[in-house]
């Protein structure tokens, strides 16, 4: 029987640390003995790079471009800890849509048996997650990744992120789409934070796997071009990288969200609004009782 390969994908909004969150996650994984794949399907082509030492690798869409025969040594690269670096890349600029390079690329790794010949053990796909299309909703719809986890703050704009993926895996879910794994609450260092993603989650029937706070030790790790599992193991940063890791890593059943609608999301934020805006002027003092 053919070895079973966990597959991950991790989308969140732009600029919110999915990819900061995944390197961390795959680097982890690595050094818990995992063969590790990072396919990076982001059109900016820097998912991988604090796992090698802060460069940039040629992506599959740039390598058939140039016309010739892609093999993949040509576009397959480890990097720390032996994790296996992918990079989907994008388009010419202008032309044609970002997505359809998660597509290529995933027919060319399929078709070469890449997965199965590096023997790996979990393929984890960094996604970006605010843009709605076909391309990147290939992980879930064509059912290329058995779990998703999505990356949020408690920013508005990136719960809203947030809520639109649920809602496509709420529509691919009867056709055999990946379900949901759970919320990767990140930037969490505000009481009120957690509070405003735990009841997000309750109110969409999910999770949170793991609440990562802010940290200077990732900025100081990223500007070594590194992971903060290689530049800081011993952090309490990297502590928190590692179970979350460990937490997926063992996780088995993924479920279909509730996304909510938009007027009920925007009700839903207003009612945050009013209650931030009371313990901000001491209005509230256990934000608790007032949810």
């Amino acid at each position: 029987m053919a070895k079973q390969i966990k597959q991950i994908a991790i989308y969140g909004k732009g600029g919110i640390g999915k990819s900061t969150t995944t390197s961390n996650i795959s680097a982890a994984l690595a050094k818990d003995g995992y063969r590790v794949m990072q396919f990076g399907c982001d059109p900016k082509s820097d998912s991988t790079n604090t796992l090698r030492d802060g460069s940039y690798i040629p992506t599959v869409l740039d390598s058939l471009r140039e016309g010739k025969a892609v093999k993949s040594s040509d576009v397959v690269f480890q990097g720390f800890s032996g994790v296996y670096c992918v990079e989907a890349g994008g388009p010419a600029p202008g032309v044609g849509c970002a997505g359809r390079g998660i597509i290529t690329a995933v027919q060319l790794l399929k078709q070469q048996r890449v997965f199965e010949d590096l023997n790996l053990d979990i393929v984890i796909y960094d996604v970006l997650g605010d843009v709605v299309c076909g391309g990147f909703a290939t992980p879930i719809r064509e059912g290329i990744a058995q779990h998703v986890f999505t990356v949020s703050s408690a920013d508005f704009m990136a719960i809203y992120a947030a809520n639109n993926l649920f809602k496509g895996i709420h529509k691919y879910s009867n056709s055999g789409g990946a379900l949901l794994g759970g919320i990767i609450a990140n930037s969490i260092n505000a009481p009120y934070s957690k509070s405003i993603i735990d009841d997000f989650a309750e109110r969409t029937k999910t999770q949170v796997v793991e609440y990562v706070p802010r940290s200077v030790t990732v900025t100081q790790s990223e500007l070594q071009g590194k992971t903060t599992i290689e530049a800081a193991p011993d952090s309490a940063q990297a502590a928190i990288y590692l179970s979350l890791a460990r937490k997926i890593a063992a996780h088995t059943e993924s479920k279909t969200p509730e996304p909510l609608e938009l007027a009920d999301l925007r009700a839903w934020a207003a009612k945050w609004a009013d209650i931030l805006l009371a313990m901000e002027t001491g209005e509230i003092r256990d934000k608790a009782a007032a949810i």
